[in-house]
């Protein structure tokens, strides 16, 4: 028998991911991990680059090595590992504050505004070379990526750092993803996921389109009363 149990919370946290939530950028990752496929004779569906949404440089190359039925030695993935970034870097110069997604920039600024502490929790290693040139990185407290975890999402391990880092407890957290990795990580990690996009993701606490002419009084509202089953 199950009892509905509601829980009055208090956010003081946003952890934002930075691929497809606050910037237009995943069609550069494709667009990289494409030019390594064709290197090995594979043709990437944008159903498998789904599927590298969150994940490691160094795991993305595992997958894309057992889709193609190739197999590498641990050199042989540094290098493509290397590669890739290399690629993706190279399609980087170009961004610029025109890359935000709608609405990010005023909900982050409003968010600042009203006190509450901003994270990037990302399993990007450029994540902080990406945010400079967005021209916003100032804006957040901090940014926990690739760099300084050592496991990727699913695990929770990018959103507990960020946590311990804003001192904050994982339940006053919101988790803003767009990839099924990062929402079960944020589930993981005990804090309340919000969806970014339509895809279809699962057992996201709240979904929204995008940030356009999303207020962060507004939402905290919506999630100020979480009813479980």
């Amino acid at each position: 028998m199950s009892l509905a149990m509601v829980r009055k919370i208090e956010i003081k946290g946003l952890i934002f991911d930075l691929d497809g939530v606050i910037a237009d950028t995943a069609h550069l990752h494709y667009k990289a991990w494409c030019k390594i496929g064709d290197q090995l004779g594979f043709n990437l569906s944008k159903a498998q680059n789904e599927k590298l949404k969150g994940v490691s440089r160094k795991d993305s190359i595992l997958k894309i090595a057992n889709w193609a039925g190739k197999s590498f030695t641990e050199a042989e993935l540094d290098s493509l590992a290397l590669e890739k970034n290399e690629n993706y870097l190279s399609y980087c110069q170009t961004l610029g504050t025109k890359d935000i997604l709608p609405g990010v920039y005023d909900f982050i600024n409003a968010s600042v505004n009203k006190g509450l502490k901003l994270a990037v929790g990302s399993a990007s290693k450029n994540a902080k070379l990406i945010l400079q040139k967005l021209g916003i990185i100032n804006l957040f407290s901090i940014v926990v990526d690739g760099n300084v975890v050592e496991n990727s999402k699913p695990d929770p391990e990018v959103f507990l750092k960020s946590a311990e880092i804003l001192e904050l407890e994982p339940k006053n957290c919101i988790v803003f993803e767009d990839s099924q990795a990062g929402i079960q990580a944020a589930i993981k990690a005990g804090m309340f996921s919000v969806g970014v996009g339509l895809e279809n993701l699962r057992s996201c606490d709240h979904k929204i389109e995008n940030f356009e002419g999303l207020d962060p009084e507004q939402l905290l509202t919506q999630l100020s009363n979480i009813i479980y089953q």
